[in-house]
């Protein structure tokens, strides 16, 4: 059995702001990017790593493969113009057995713990299906036509990345999908919609996406601490 990385880096950065995508904005003289990749990097589980990038930045990428000597890196795939066409495209480039592991995971996570990684991948080679997730710390309101209705937190979970399923179970969620015309939100709906019970594995707040320039501050304020302390 192989554990695959596919880790779709093809979006505009559009809500983010600025002439870079976010995931090429650099953070003590790294790369966003470069951070993610190093936990797929470091984590004895995985096998090879998929970066799937548009074509306008895939000369920025092959920089970063010479930069920091990747050795999981796979040739790698154009991204697709939404988020589940690049996912597809990194997926059918793969020569999976059934079984294999794929672990799909967004390219603006890049403070994923390597024990979550690890977890989660067992979880998956275990179940078939498993996503990390977060219990909600917060009070959650449900509100609609000026009616506010307080939902159980206990019951709601926080979905984060990586989703991982193997590779039967991603490949037949994706094409039900390309078939039907659907487009989810992140790979565990499409799963979860072929009738694929999907589970979860217990997430961290430190893996949170970097989206807006707050969450790159907060970004840098995290590195320049272990930096210091280091």
């Amino acid at each position: 059995m192989s554990v695959y990385a596919i880790i779709p880096a093809a979006g505009s950065g559009s809500r983010f702001g600025g002439p870079l995508p976010k995931q090429f904005v650099e953070v003590d003289g790294k790369p966003l990017l470069a951070y993610t990749l190093d936990v797929f990097e470091q984590s004895r589980l995985v096998d090879g790593i998929l970066v799937a990038v548009s074509p306008d930045f895939l000369a920025l990428r092959d920089q970063l493969m010479q930069r920091y000597g990747y050795k999981k890196l796979l040739p790698f795939t154009e991204g697709g113009a939404e988020r589940q066409e690049t996912v597809y495209k990194a997926l059918s480039s793969l020569n999976c057995e059934p079984d294999d592991i794929i672990a799909v995971h967004d390219a603006a996570r890049p403070l994923l713990p390597g024990n979550v990684l690890d977890a989660v991948l067992r979880s998956a080679s275990e179940t078939g299906s498993s996503v990390v997730g977060l219990k909600r710390p917060d009070t959650v309101v449900y509100q609609e036509g000026g009616m506010m209705k307080y939902l159980d937190r206990q019951a709601l979970i926080s979905v984060q990345t990586p989703q991982v399923f193997r590779y039967s179970v991603l490949l037949k969620a994706l094409t039900t999908a390309v078939t039907d015309g659907f487009t989810g939100t992140d790979e565990s709906m499409l799963v979860h919609r072929t009738g694929t019970e999907v589970h979860f594995t217990e997430g961290s707040p430190l893996n949170f996406k970097v989206t807006t320039t707050e969450d790159l501050e907060l970004f840098r304020a995290i590195i320049k601490s272990r930096t210091t302390h280091h």
